[in-house]
């Protein structure tokens, strides 16, 4: 039998029902893989005996006849945004150390209703603020694939978890590529999807209008399968939408030929790696030579992407985190003896640098004198994207570019240059922009072995042709 790690649920729960394997001691080898790996830092809490507990009613219910759910036996980690009853959550920062969530985020109940076990929560940069997961306030998630790179951002420990075989599959969150962009660096499938199609109702907020809960898996098969799962409509949250879930993992057969949109902006652009470039213009000449149609569009907004994202997530973040004051819950300044000096301080100790640049930048944007300069005007930009990319997909059901313009870069390389580092996003923030779905396949691989992802777009709700897509992608890559 393969590694349990990189089976697909549909085999897992095939050796489960078989009796070759049980619930419990799926979980323990897992448990030993994460022991073994934790130099990688990727989770900063395991579920021991939460995890094993329920390993061992579920194998129970297998035995007893029970009906069992779609996840049934399926490990899963959760990114340390995502509130989980009775267990800590702290967003990776320090002003909510020690914090013990008091509800559960209604995927982690839909995961738990389907029979899922959830082994631990992951690292991540800092309130999802992040494209290298440097930001967390517990340490750098290590990339497996080389501990001296980063595994990207926010979702960095999400991504690792998956790619070094420590759970089966885990939930990130996505506000301008949290998901995809460490997908891409750590060679795993990540799905960002359309903006209320899955329920935000207990995942901490960074920018309200463009965070979106999402999978990590080793395949599209799995990915379809959680989406199934954890999408639908959330009396929790207004934003989720009522539309009907598709059945995913039932429909991932792509027969037709795909009319496929490209930016060659997106190619041309002076930060690209040219083995990134390489590997997406390799994969639409074998679309071409498939019989799907390739036509190239001209899109002149690339060079504005990056500085919308900014202005309007930062404003949502300034708004955000204003709970976060010292006074309510978590961590409260010990040398603040006044009301004035608990908010300062406790906010100045508690929040890290990158944090409190991105509040900062949010505050001001959002400022009576800059007001209408940037937030208004990034908003005017943002409704001229959503409408150029509507357009887009009257004529077309895809659009393919890179996920990133490189592929893992080492610690410390971008630090030094926020702006260099903001632009590693320059391909992720449209879809959050514009609210519709997007997914890194890990279609590629550089010189060195380093992976590279490729970003496929579909239009708002279709992740069932996207999913399908997506699977045909990954076959021909394996040809």
């Amino acid at each position: 039998m393969a590694e349990l790690s990189y089976l697909t649920i549909w085999q897992v729960q095939s050796e489960l029902i078989a009796g070759k394997l049980s619930c419990e001691s799926l979980v323990n080898d897992y448990l030993a893989k994460i022991e073994a790996s934790k130099h990688l830092n990727a989770f900063l809490e395991v579920f021991t005996e939460g995890a094993l507990q329920r390993a061992r009613l579920l194998d129970k219910k297998l035995k007893n006849g029970e009906p069992t759910g779609k996840l049934f036996g399926v490990v899963i980690a959760i990114k340390d945004n995502i509130c989980f009853k009775g267990h800590k959550v702290s967003a990776g920062s320090k002003i909510l150390e020690g914090f013990t969530s008091l509800f559960d985020s209604t995927v982690v109940e839909r995961l738990l209703a389907d029979d899922a076990i959830i082994i631990g929560r992951t690292n991540c940069d800092e309130f999802a603020m992040g494209s290298s997961n440097e930001n967390s306030a517990y340490g750098n998630v290590l990339n497996a694939a080389d501990n001296t790179r980063v595994p990207g951002g926010s979702s960095g420990g999400s991504a690792v978890a998956v790619q070094a075989g420590l759970c089966q599959v885990s939930l990130g969150s996505d506000t301008g590529g949290s998901i995809r962009q460490p997908a891409s660096f750590c060679g795993v499938v990540g799905l960002k999807p359309t903006y209320g199609r899955v329920s935000r109702y207990g995942l901490i907020a960074y920018a309200s209008s463009f965070d979106q809960i999402g999978p990590f898996t080793h395949s599209v098969e799995d990915a379809a399968l959680i989406m199934e799962v954890i999408s639908g409509k959330d009396n929790y949250d207004s934003t989720s939408s009522s539309q009907k879930v598709g059945t995913y993992s039932s429909s991932l057969d792509f027969e037709k030929k795909a009319k496929i949109a490209i930016f060659p902006t997106t190619l041309a652009s002076e930060g690209l790696h040219p083995e990134v470039k390489e590997a997406v213009e390799g994969l639409i000449a074998d679309l071409k030579t498939e019989g799907h149609t390739i036509g190239e569009i001209d899109f002149a907004f690339l060079d504005h992407l990056i500085a919308t994202y900014y202005v309007l997530s930062t404003a949502e973040a300034s708004s955000n985190l204003a709970r976060f004051d010292g006074v309510h819950y978590g961590y409260r300044s010990k040398e603040a003896h006044e009301m004035e000096e608990v908010y300062k301080k406790s906010r100045t100790e508690g929040f890290g640098k990158e944090v409190k640049n991105r509040i900062i930048l949010g505050t001001f944007v959002l400022s009576s004198g800059y007001y209408d300069a940037y937030y208004s005007r990034a908003q005017k930009v943002r409704r001229i994207l959503t409408d150029k990319i509507r357009a887009i997909f009257k004529e077309y059901d895809f659009i393919i570019m890179p996920t990133s313009p490189t592929v893992a870069f080492k610690f410390g390389e971008k630090t030094d240059n926020p702006v260099e580092m903001y632009l590693a996003d320059i391909y992720t923030v449209l879809a959050n922009l514009t609210g519709i779905p997007a997914i890194s396949l890990p279609l590629s691989e550089d010189k060195q072995g380093l992976p590279i992802g490729v970003q496929v777009l579909a239009d708002k709700f279709h992740e069932t042709d996207l999913l399908a897509f997506s699977e045909k992608l990954m076959q021909l890559s394996s040809v």
